[in-house]
This record gives C-alpha cells, sequence and structure tokens, in this order.
C-alpha cells in the first residue's frame, strides 16, 4: 500500500497544512536545537508576551516542544481534540505579540502589537470556524 501524499494534504486547508508544517518545523528541528543546543545563556522562551531568560527559559522549552508536537500530531490526524486548542493556542500568541511589544524593551509600541496581534487573529478565527474539520482520531 504506497502512502498518498496528495490525500495527505487534501485532509486540510492550504493555510492549515502551513501551519502544520511550522508544528512539525518546531517539533523536529527547532526544539532539539533550542533544548539540546541553544546556550543557556543566551535562551528565551515567551510566554503570554514575558520573555523568559536563561534557566528560566530552558526549563520551560519542554512545555513548548510538547505544545508544538501535539499541534503536529492533531493536525496530522485532524483529531477532534485540536478544536478549540488549536484556536485558544492561537489566540493566545495573538495576545501574547501584544503585551510583548508593550512591556518588552525591543517591543516597537502599540500600534506594532495591534497589528502583529490582527495577524494571528486571522487563523484563530479560521481555526475556531474549522470545528468541522477536526474530525479525525477521537481520544479514548
Amino acid at each position: 500500500m504506497a502512502y498518498d501524499i496528495r490525500a495527505e494534504w487534501a485532509k486540510r486547508s492550504w493555510w492549515m497544512n502551513l501551519i502544520f508544517m511550522f508544528c512539525l518545523y518546531m517539533t523536529f528541528i527547532y526544539m532539539p536545537y533550542d533544548v539540546f543546543w541553544k546556550p543557556v545563556a543566551v535562551d528565551e522562551e515567551v510566554w503570554f508576551g514575558f520573555v523568559l531568560h536563561g534557566w528560566w527559559a530552558k526549563a520551560t522549552e519542554p512545555l513548548h516542544w510538547l505544545i508544538y508536537g501535539a499541534g503536529a500530531y492533531g493536525f496530522w490526524k485532524m483529531a477532534r481534540w485540536m478544536w478549540p486548542w488549536a484556536a485558544v493556542y492561537t489566540a493566545q500568541i495573538a495576545i501574547g505579540m501584544l503585551v510583548w511589544s508593550l512591556v518588552d524593551s525591543r517591543g516597537s509600541g502599540p500600534m506594532f502589537g495591534l497589528l502583529a496581534a490582527a495577524v494571528f487573529l486571522v487563523p484563530t478565527v479560521g481555526l475556531w470556524r474549522a470545528k468541522g474539520t477536526f474530525q479525525g482520531e477521537q481520544v479514548q
């Protein structure tokens, strides 16, 4: 039985495939680098718009890795449990972008934060409205 990549991509809209690919990248390429090779001295993790540095960042990396891994698996299977959690997490990123722009010295101010939040609200709304597409594997 041959694996049909076209059938795999057809499970999701193009923009969900982009999110799926991002989750795969984060799970299998970036997060292993972040956890195992990035020096603690330059490590940063952002949660709800607040940047953690050093060992605090390193300590929370496994949680980010778990989130991206769950997202990759959930988009692969189009699992029912992804709704509403994919939308909730994406909304958290939108809020975090706004908070970061206001509280971090590298932030570009409220206008940048509002623009960045608006950009992330687009997939948030799309994921929220996509409830019917998440009909795959259900955890018993």
